[in-house]
């Protein structure tokens, strides 16, 4: 039975991996979220775990509801320590840069890290790798894409890959309108084939949830940013494809369910049995290059890449802010790649490093308030 530590219990990843739990009757050893006390408490309750971590304005609540044995901590070095707590996987599904801390300190511990924040590795990549490597740590991607890369390499040679294929659903917009301008929140969280939360389903709408994804293949699997390819698959049967120098293509086909690679990444290699229903083979299945003059912020990504250093925190650093500002009706949704291009453009050349990061996030999110108009810039 394994022992888990689930950061980021309250979102769509931590509730689906606690419906993985439940199926295979798993221990919870430690649950970390934000501001949903009253869903942290009813998790609680249920796996009573020994820790439980939350931020400081709703600890009262928390601890009010908690069952007997468990343990309160709170803000940041609460986190870290439920990241680090003695399990078998730490499930890194905390969003933003917020989940980098507690993810270098699950693997700081020698934590096999279920990895699903991809901003730890799309900011910090070569840090993270040499974190786990220094400390014997494992990483495994929860990503629905990165597992399917992940699972189409097992076995295989990484000298024998060609490229890595990530595909994209196209989001709400593939289509239309023309007017990317006149688009609403509303419609930009209406997804066609997932449901996730807020930031990434934004993401997923502008095409830069692939960029960000095509930044954490390159570190995770430490390839160059030319190997990594992304096609336009409206059905999002098909979740990612390696193509090997013979011309052969391997790729991992499943429906729609976030808890099919978040299981995988607790148990593998096992595979372990689920209660869902076999795929039906049946249907067609497209492939498209994607539109990158519709969608500018999956180029932005590649850019970033490229610059390498502190380019990658600079741009997803923006992207946060206009997201949220966007959400809030503060900037349109075509103004959101503006946004980024103009802090991409501003960011300085430096060093990637570990205490480089929160003065080169704090700068970026500066720049973007500016570009965006926002208030407090």
């Amino acid at each position: 039975m394994k022992r888990l530590s689930i950061l980021g219990s309250t979102g769509s990843i931590g509730t689906q991996c606690l419906d993985v739990a439940r199926w295979h009757g798993f221990e919870v050893v430690a649950l970390g979220a934000g501001r949903n006390a009253e869903l942290l408490v009813a998790q609680a309750r249920e796996f009573k775990p020994r820790v439980v971590a939350c931020v400081p304005e709703v600890a009262a609540a928390v601890r009010a509801g908690l069952p007997a044995g468990t343990r309160l901590v709170t803000g940041q070095a609460g986190l870290e320590e439920a990241a680090a707590a003695d399990a078998d996987v730490t499930v890194a599904a905390l969003p933003g840069l917020a989940g980098l801390a507690p993810t270098a300190a699950a693997l700081r511990a020698g934590r096999h890290v279920a990895l699903a924040n991809k901003e730890a590795m799309v900011v910090a990549g070569p840090l993270v790798w040499a974190l786990a490597r220094s400390t014997g740590a494992r990483i495994t991607p929860v990503d629905s894409e990165h597992s399917a890369l992940f699972q189409s390499l097992v076995g295989e040679d990484m000298r024998r890959v060609a490229s890595l294929v990530l595909t994209a659903s196209g989001g709400p917009f593939r289509e239309g309108p023309a007017d990317l301008s006149t688009v609403t929140p509303a419609q930009a969280l209406a997804h066609p084939n997932w449901t996730m939360g807020k930031k990434v389903t934004i993401d997923s709408a502008t095409l830069f949830n692939k960029g960000l994804e095509v930044l954490e293949a390159h570190f995770l699997f430490e390839v160059p940013l030319a190997a990594i390819e992304v096609v336009v698959h409206p059905q999002s049967l098909v979740h990612g494809l390696v193509r090997y120098v013979d011309g052969s293509i391997k790729a991992q086909v499943g429906p729609h369910d976030m808890r099919l690679p978040i299981q995988y990444a607790l148990s593998a290699p096992d595979r372990l049995p689920t209660p869902l229903a076999a795929l039906p083979l049946e249907g067609t299945w497209t492939f498209a290059e994607p539109d990158h003059a519709r969608f500018p912020s999956l180029r932005l990504a590649y850019r970033a890449g490229e610059l390498g250093g502190l380019a990658p925190i600079y741009l997803n650093a923006a992207d946060e802010v206009a997201v949220s500002a966007f959400l809030e009706g503060r900037i349109g949704f075509d103004a959101i790649p503006r946004v980024l291009e103009a802090v991409l453009a501003a960011a300085p050349a430096g060093e990637l490093a570990w205490d480089a990061i929160p003065a080169a996030d704090a700068d970026a999110r500066s720049l973007a308030r500016n570009v965006a108009g926002l208030a407090g810039g």
